[in-house]
Order: structure tokens, then sequence, then C-alpha cells
């Protein structure tokens, strides 16, 4: 008697079943070390505070303890180590503590404010300024970012750049709940830092390079996008009076629900180039988009671009048409900063 073939639909779910259990496992592992990473740290500082000699007293107290630690549980516990448990409970405390003896339920509880691993702390820890840390902090969780990519963004200065186009209620609301999409112009940054695509090595190349690089790394440009976002085409064919046009990349943001379009841009930005964005834009919101959809969004990255012009040409009210530079190279920390201090 043969073994009957069984549907592959009912094997892939329990793989996936299976799959997801062991992810949640990890999540548990990983939210409960950082709850008892920052427990021990608790008691660092509240044992240090006990002593009449503090920084004589709490440098005996780490010696001490990682001795402790060590010998018990291996590596992990050095003086080093605990001293970040000890900064992790200074940044993050919130008048939560537990008690001498670690309670289940109070630890459960506890591990709802801290969703990511203790890798990203220990680089969220690394930033100073309380809002920027909060922000990133909110961005990786929401948008499960790994340490790599939460690397990524704190390089490519995404703070700071979305805190250009914001005013000081803006720029408290990004410390508050993160970037959250009301209006087209929250999704814009300016420069958008494309370092990923590999063109650097290139002294020169052309739009159809650029465009190809950010198709072979659509992924990395997504996440440098930001929430929402998903491809839709490129080298999109519009048509009429037997004329024939191609929009250079086509998105649409399922929180804003609307279309945006992007077109690519070697050297200064002309004003010829926002007319014809216009015409893609008006276009899209006559002929593609659907009536409960939003305006279409119409984004130009280019290398250069003069303010005056971008300013004359586009109306006073301008809601759907941007332009953006471009940046191949990640920059320097000191070049990142005067380019975001141009006038705008």
């Amino acid at each position: 008697m043969s073994t009957p073939k069984l549907n592959a639909d009912f094997l892939n779910k329990a793989v996936q079943l299976l799959q997801d259990a062991r992810s949640r496992v990890v999540h548990t592992i990983n939210q409960v070390m950082v709850v008892t990473y920052f427990e021990i740290g608790r008691m660092i500082v509240e044992e240090e505070q006990l002593g009449k000699e503090r920084a004589e007293y709490g440098k005996g107290i780490l010696n001490e303890l990682s001795k402790t630690l060590t010998l018990e549980f291996g590596k992990g516990f050095s003086v080093t180590n605990l001293k970040q448990m000890r900064y992790f409970y200074l940044i993050y405390q919130k008048g939560q503590t537990l008690s001498d003896e670690l309670d289940k339920e109070k630890t459960l509880k506890m591990s709802a404010d801290f969703e990511l691993s203790w890798s990203h702390y220990l680089k969220l820890m690394r930033i100073d300024d309380q809002n920027e840390r909060k922000f990133y902090e909110i961005e990786a969780t929401k948008n499960n970012w790994s340490v790599r990519e939460l690397d990524r963004q704190y390089d490519a200065a995404l703070y700071t750049r979305l805190t250009l186009s914001r005013d000081k209620k803006g720029v408290q609301k990004l410390s508050e709940k993160g970037l959250i999409l009301e209006h087209p112009k929250d999704a814009i940054k300016d420069p958008y830092i494309l370092e990923f695509i590999g063109l650097p090595e290139k002294p020169f190349y052309s739009e159809s390079e650029l465009e190809q690089g950010i198709i072979d790394k659509l992924e990395h440009f997504l996440l440098e996008l930001g929430t929402g976002f998903t491809f839709v085409a490129r080298q999109k064919r519009i048509s009429f009076d037997n004329k024939h046009f191609r929009i250079d990349l086509v998105f649409y943001n399922r929180i804003l629900k609307c279309f945006i379009l992007i077109d690519l841009k070697i050297g200064e930005l002309k004003h010829q180039d926002m007319g014809q964005m216009q015409m893609y834009v008006n276009y899209y919101d006559r002929e593609i988009k659907l009536e409960e959809e939003h305006k279409t969004i119409g984004l130009i990255l280019c290398q250069n671009k003069s303010e005056a012009v971008v300013q004359y040409t586009l109306p006073e009210n301008n809601e759907q048409i941007f332009a953006s530079k471009y940046k191949t190279i990640l920059p320097s920390k000191e070049d990142l900063k005067l380019l975001i201090k141009e006038p705008k």
C-alpha cells in the first residue's frame, strides 16, 4: 500500500506555522533579555547610590559583579557591558522598576516597552539627542528595521533630512510618533541618499544607468523612499495626440492613497523638467487615478537645482510637484550638515 501524497499547500502551511513560532520565540527571548539588562542597570545605579564615595564605590561594584556573573554565566558580562546596561537604564528609566525577585507578569508588561533587540539599543544609546533617538526607535520598530538598516538610516541622516521641511511642532511630532504621512510633503526628503546603487565608481553616468541602479537595488530604494511605498512600473508609457512619453518610475503609497511619479535628471534641474512633470501628474489625475484616490504626486530627483527656479516655476499653493537633490555617495557628516543647511 503506497503512502498518500500530501497536499503541497498543507505542507507549506505546516512549515510556515513552525517558522512563525520560532520567530516569536526568538523575539520573546530578545525582549526578556533586554528587560533583564535594564533591571541589572537599575540594580547597579541603586547600589551605587548607597556608597559615600560613588565613583570608587561604583567602579568596585562593576568589577565585582563582572567577576561573579562571568563565573556563573560566561561571556557577556564584562565591565564595559555592565556600564552599557547601567547607561541603558539611565536613558530609558520611566519610573518603572521590578521587585528584587523578577515577577513574570511585570517582566512581560515591561517587555512591551522594549520591542527591539539589545543590538538595536546599543546603537540607539549612542544618539545623544533624545528626540532623534526616539524617532529612530519608533521607525525601527514600526518598519522592522534590522540593525544594519538602522545604521544605514542614521548614517544617511534620515531624521535631519525630515526636519528640514517641518516647523518646531512638526519636528516634535517626529520624536513622538515617528514619520506620519498626512500630506504629500510629508513623504518628501531633500536630499535623497542613493549610495547603495554603486555609481560613485563612475565619474559619468546616464539617466538610464541611474534608473537601472535603482531597479537593481529596489528594496533599498523603497527603504529610502519611506513608509507605505510600493513599486508599480518603470518607463511607464503614456500617449495622447499620437505622442508618446515615458515616466521613469511609478510608485504608489498605500497610506497617502496616491501615485508617486519619479523622473530622474542628470545635472541641473530646468523649468522645462517641472513643466513635463506637471503634464505627467495631470494625465494621471485625469486618466489613471480612481475617484477615491488622492491627487498624484510628482517628484523630480536631480543632481542640482536652483531654488529660485523651483519657486517661480511652481504655483505658491503647490502640493503636488516636488524637486529634490540626490547623492550617489554617503556624504561625510560635515558635508551633510552643509548640504541640509542650504537656504530653501
